[in-house]
């Protein structure tokens, strides 16, 4: 193996580019379990978002217009999710597996014309002087918009959850939701916009796949990247800036791997394949335990429906 062959500072930015759609799907996942919800149909918005996403920036050739695109796309899908577990009471760990594989299969559907067609150039940013420093200029200021963008939504998230009413009410809601309701507060209505921007955000993390880190469509592209954003917000104990370091922490390990890869190292890539779906099943495990729950600081009523007569 020739570690001299691996450029540490393009991996290092490397790193950035491929944590970029696990964070934001991530992000969007703990908003919506900080509400009491379990989605675990993240995987099937990211999906959704992808192809839209890829679909819309072709018809237009404007990536800009693809992540609208897709963050609207990944919206509307979560809808269904919040329909069918607010409303008609569903549950929540069978609905959102379901999502997935609608999504998954919708997507296929929705792409079979975009098969082999190269996406739509996205536009890297030199900020100014920043950019041109040694070493940390290439790492973290010569990447596309997104990058930053996603910083900013883990920042904003963590102001509003811990400085806002909004955040207040929203906490409230996943730890006592019939505390919330007797002090007037419309739970359902609440657990909807979570639900929606947790969607949007899944939708943008799977643009950013077809756009920016593959820029094409592929079938299944996602492979498995909801279900590492969903035991992300397990590992980060519901908080916003622990889901930024672990997304970077799982995104760093996969282009490591990559890079170990070309220099010699034979890491069977089966092994990160099968990664996602172990993570996950440990993380149900966890969260099926009372006392594993309570370790984690999980919100109360996560995963519980609400009805308002109850």
């Amino acid at each position: 193996m020739n570690l001299d062959a691996i450029n540490w500072i393009l991996l290092l930015a490397s790193l950035m580019v491929a944590s970029t759609p696990i964070l934001l799907a991530a992000i969007g996942e703990l908003v919506v379990e900080r509400a009491g919800v379990l989605n675990l149909g993240v995987e099937g918005m990211m999906i959704t978002g992808a192809i839209c996403g890829f679909a819309i920036s072709i018809e237009t050739q404007s990536a800009a217009l693809g992540f609208i695109a897709a963050a609207i796309a990944g919206a509307a899908i979560s809808m269904l999710f919040g329909l069918l577990t607010q409303y008609l009471l569903s549950n929540q760990v069978a609905t959102g597996l379901a999502l997935t594989l609608f999504g998954l299969g919708l997507s296929a559907l929705l792409g079979q014309g975009y098969i082999g067609i190269k996406g739509v150039e996205v536009a890297r940013l030199h900020v100014p002087l920043l950019s041109d420093i040694p070493v940390i200029g290439p790492i973290l200021f010569r990447h596309d918009l997104m990058v930053y963008i996603s910083i900013a939504i883990i920042a904003g998230v963590w102001a509003v959850l811990k400085f806002t009413r909004a955040g207040l009410i929203l906490r409230a809601v996943g730890e006592n939701h019939d505390a919330a309701h007797a002090l007037g507060y419309k739970v359902v209505r609440i657990r909807l916009m979570a639900i929606a921007f947790g969607g949007a955000c899944a939708g943008l993390g799977g643009a950013y796949l077809s756009l920016v880190r593959v820029p094409q469509w592929t079938e299944g592209m996602t492979a498995g990247a909801g279900w590492i954003a969903l035991a992300l917000v397990v590992f980060a104990s519901w908080k916003p800036w622990r889901v930024l370091i672990g997304a970077y922490l799982f995104g760093g390990l996969t282009v490591l791997q990559l890079n170990l890869q070309a220099a010699g190292l034979k890491v069977p890539v089966e092994y990160l394949s099968m990664l996602p779906y172990l993570i996950t099943i440990l993380v149900l495990v966890i969260m099926s335990s009372g006392r594993g729950r309570a370790a984690l600081n999980a919100p109360a009523e996560l995963g519980r429906s609400f009805h308002a007569s109850s």
